[in-house]
């Protein structure tokens, strides 16, 4: 029998339990709630140890918890093991022997059936470090024959469940944080013994009292550094206590956390009883929080039921993403470098006790196993004595001053502050290591500890600035230990990623590693490479843009690169491509998969439909597909009520329509419906959206440019010319861009000419109520060159007139606001207006002098006589339909009359016949004609 196998005797704490009442009576005056909650503490301890399971309490990531938690498990050698973790994350557990610690365990789900739509997507998870009680005894469970780990914790899904509806998914619970850091994402954290004040009175009183800037520093002075060399029993007290003070004196609600408790000991109950498992083999590890616990279900000896919710039927997926120390810091809102810290005194306490610690064998990294152990028989229970009276009572031991530690932290720091760009020297070095001696006496301490050492660090390096891209605080944690990055391994991996780095091995690069790596493709004299490329660009479509980045070539419509450049780093991204395989199997099916589900959105629009259909193009070069995204694209196009997507559908139609008419089979049938539902659909809303405020000057030109540049295909399908003519005479803007729009419609149209433009424009100008508005109405006669091109030598015109005939107290005003409205209305349109300038004035300085514009230039009357027109079947046919040479006339702004036509021409044919007849005697013959040759 062993010390540790103990249970308390019949009234252990009573002493303890009638000094703390006392102790707050003399405080109070009276009796009352700070009595009742010094009474409830020891009353938690006493019940906790006095259970028949044996109950573990531990903090997250805490090395104290670890090295008791080794020591116990070789003590004890429990055959079961309750962990408290997500039941459904056991599966993921034997992965960790092919991963590099930290890593997490990662519960994902796309489809949230039974969660509000805005959670999506769903991520819990719950990392793990070397240096955890829960990794040693996960390591211990897998290593040692005849051991069983069973996880008791609520599963993943009723983590949401039991999330309060009207907040975000992200914050389902007390402890659970988020964390936006780019290993975890926005996940939901799950850890084991969140040990923290959720009091803020009370943290802020520890942290004054125990002179320290953050929790996690107040936490390893006065916890950790007591306990790691402390007794099991101690131990097992100190964390029960800790962990009921900080329950009793939280704020909100703890209805979730008494649901953990039921459900966790409802799980125990049923796996001991279907089992019969002796509960002096067992061994239950929670938080300290949950150690003690006023739930009726607590206990083995309860027999209070508690129904247990079924799972949605949202449907999970699970894998190991890596971890890092910083990301677990930035989840769990610990002090930058605490974790670094941590692992550094696991170290520490590994050495100075001479314990063994357990890992899993073959884990990378990892060092040499140790002999696994048998299981040995059950002991007997003892009574235990009162260790916590003690803990309370005597003054902490004060390390001695390590003198060869701090040392050679001083020196080290200085040589990585210079590496850094410090002007940092030997001086440095004995003033820090001074300075850590003086801060650590000032804080009651005889021995600095690493925040000590930092803060000294910063004082006497960093002065008054940062040379390089990290800071002294940054430069003690890399030196104290740095932030570990794990790394999940090929085994453990799902099967499209495997897929993915099986597809990339002919680039002969180490995918794994997390820095950017360089990669050439020559993919003319080494095609086979070509599948490399396409699987590249389809990753950089689903993965965050700085994974995969090229810096040579492009993929597009129709575009095939010769030669690429990539800068690779899916090494970093890792949990990205970890989160691809809970889509699909293969890359090609996650994309099809998005490119549907983004089509059937609710709010999907028809933009997004053709862009899925060039993305099935590009990526996938599937027609089928295409075709199937380009149908549902109509039904959005015809189902739209608004047009604030008119410029990407103008932009994105113009390009499948150019890129199919380069293929061999032509326009598929959903472009020409597409090209004749958007005639009928912007024909119809063109009205409203000319007299809309809320519809911006680009949309309507979008709309026109659609309705313009396609309205040969359209007429060609069967649409009618009269609805477009009937929109635009119906159409009433009154804001100057879009009335500036409709002129621009009615001279595409022919309803206005170009000399009654000119003249409208020229009136502006010259009104000085409506210069104002003159950058406005300027912005769209730019916008409208895109649906009438023929427009731009009249911009250019609009725009020299303005500039060369108003005074500057006029254009000065309004000059910032015509630039702004350029850039922000028709920035791409502007590089054309440019060129037609250019093409307008003179190119040579020489000739400016003698340029006369051509819009000055006065025409004059024709007096050359016009040769009368020669009879024939051409001149007979105009003659006899007259409608089509006048409407083009006035399209044209041409003015004239009709003469009369003249004899026949072309005579020298007739002479020809006339000195040769006999040619056409002969074919007259030939043919059986009798007629004479006239």
């Amino acid at each position: 029998m062993t010390v540790s196998d103990t249970r308390p005797a019949p009234n252990t704490f009573g002493a303890l339990r009638d000094q703390l009442a006392n102790a707050a009576v003399a405080f109070a005056g009276a009796p009352g709630a700070a009595g009742d909650i010094l009474a409830g503490i020891v009353d938690d301890v006493d019940r906790a140890l006095t259970e028949r399971l044996e109950i573990f309490p531990v903090c997250h990531h805490s090395p104290a918890s670890g090295l008791a938690m080794v020591r116990r498990l070789r003590e004890k050698q429990p055959s079961v093991i309750y962990l408290e973790l997500c039941e459904d994350l056991r599966p993921l557990l034997d992965e960790l022997r092919n991963c590099r610690l930290p890593v997490a365990l990662q519960a994902f789900a796309t489809d949230t059936t039974g969660f509000p739509a805005e959670w999506a997507p769903l991520s819990v998870v719950a990392p793990i470090t070397e240096s955890s009680a829960e990794y040693q005894a996960i390591a211990y469970a897998l290593e040692t024959p005849g051991v069983e780990l069973v996880l008791v914790d609520r599963s993943t899904d009723h983590v949401f469940q039991w999330a309060p509806t009207a907040d975000s998914a992200q914050t389902p619970g007390d402890g659970e944080q988020p964390e936006d850091d780019g290993l975890h994402g926005a996940a939901v954290g799950i850890d084991i013994g969140d040990l923290r004040p959720r009091f803020a009175e009370l943290e802020e009183h520890l942290l004054h009292h125990g002179k320290v800037r953050h929790w996690s520093e107040w936490w390893d002075q006065y916890v950790e550094q007591p306990l790691a060399d402390a007794d099991y029993d101690t131990y097992r007290q100190v964390m029960v206590m800790i962990g009921s003070l900080f329950r009793r004196l939280r704020r909100g609600s703890t209805a979730e956390d008494e649901d953990r408790e039921r459900y966790m000991w409802t799980r125990m109950r049923e796996h001991l009883s279907a089992n019969r498992i002796d509960p002096a083999r067992v061994l239950y590890v929670c938080g300290a929080a949950h150690a003690a616990s006023p739930v009726a279900q607590f206990g083995l000896e309860s027999d209070a039921a508690f129904e247990i919710s079924p799972r949605s039927a949202t449907t999970w997926h699970y894998g190991l993403i890596p971890s890092s120390h910083s990301a677990i810091e930035a989840q769990f809102g610990l002090a930058g470098g605490a974790v670094s810290i941590a692992a550094a005194t696991w170290a520490k306490g590994l050495r100075r006790g001479r314990v063994q610690p357990f890992q899993l064998e073959g884990q990378p990294g990892a060092k040499k196993a140790a002999k696994k152990l048998p299981l040995l028989p059950a002991e007997s229970e003892a009574e235990v004595a009162d260790q916590l009276s003690g803990f309370l009572s005597r003054p902490p031991v004060l390390d001695p001053l390590d003198e060869a530690e701090l040392l050679e932290w001083s020196v080290d720091i200085v040589r990585l502050a210079r590496r850094n760009g410090y002007l940092a020297s030997t001086a440095d070095a004995i003033a820090i290591f001074e300075t850590s001696i003086l801060l650590a006496g000032l804080r009651n301490r005889a021995r600095p500890t690493p925040y000590d050492f930092q803060d000294a660090a910063v004082t006497c390096i960093e002065k008054d600035r940062v040379p390089g891209r990290r800071d002294v605080r940054r430069l003690c944690e890399i030196l104290l230990g740095g932030d570990r990055i794990g790394q999940v391994g090929y085994a453990a991996l799902p099967p499209l990623a495997r897929d993915v780095l099986d597809r990339l091995q002919p680039l002969g690069m180490d995918l794994s590693k997390r820095t950017l790596q360089r990669a050439l493709l020559d993919l003319k004299s080494n095609p086979d490479l070509r599948p490399c490329s396409d699987l590249l660009w389809l990753l950089r479509r689903l993965l965050p843009q700085d994974a995969l980045r090229p810096i040579m070539g492009s993929r597009g419509l129709g575009e095939t690169s010769i030669q690429e450049s990539w800068d690779i780093g899916l090494g970093k991204y890792q949990r990205s491509l970890v989160e691809l395989g809970y889509e699909g199997v293969s890359v090609e099916q996650v994309l099809e998969q998005r490119l549907r589900r983004a089509v059937t959105a609710p709010d999907a629009t028809a933009a997004v439909a053709l862009g899925a259909v060039e993305d099935a193009l590009v990526y996938l070069g599937s027609v089928r597909l295409a075709a199937e995204l380009g149908n549902r694209a109509v039904e959005l196009l015809a189902a739209e009520r608004t047009v604030d997507d008119a410029p990407v559908v103008l932009r994105r139609i113009r390009l499948l329509l150019n890129y199919f008419r380069s293929t061999e089979d032509g326009l598929p049938a959903w472009c020409e419906r597409f090209v004749t539902a958007g005639y009928s659909h912007y024909c119809t809303l063109l009205p409203t959206a000319f007299a809309a405020e809320e519809t911006g000057p680009a949309q309507v030109a979008a709309m026109l440019g659609f309705l313009f540049g396609m309205e040969n295909l359209a007429l060609s399908l069967g649409c009618d010319h009269t609805q477009l003519e009937l929109a635009v005479l119906q159409s009433h803007p009154e804001a100057p861009a879009k009335v500036a729009l409709l002129w621009a419609a009615r001279f595409q149209l022919g309803m206005l000419t170009m000399a009654e433009l000119r003249a409208r424009c020229d009136a502006m100008l010259a009104n000085p109520l409506v210069l104002p508005t003159v950058p406005h109405y300027v912005s769209g006669f730019v916008q409208a060159i895109d649906p009438a091109p023929a427009l731009k030598p009249f911009v250019v015109e609009l725009l020299s007139k303005a500039f060369g005939t108003l005074p500057d107290a006029v254009l000065l005003p309004w000059l910032p606001k015509l630039i702004t409205a350029l850039k922000d209305q028709a920035g791409d349109l502007i590089p054309g207006l440019v060129r037609e300038a250019a093409r307008t004035f003179p190119g040579a300085l020489p000739a400016v002098d003698a340029f006369t514009p051509p819009w000055s230039i006065e025409s004059t009357a024709v007096t050359t006589p016009m040769a009368a027109a020669s009879r024939g079947p051409v001149t007979g046919l105009l003659a006899a339909h007259p409608g089509t040479c006048d409407a083009l006339a006035g399209l044209l702004g041409i003015e004239g009359s009709w003469q009369q036509p003249g004899p026949a021409g072309n005579r020298e044919v007739t002479d020809l016949l006339d000195r040769f007849p006999a040619t056409a005697a002969a074919l007259a013959t030939q043919l059986g004609l009798s007629a004479a040759l006239n």
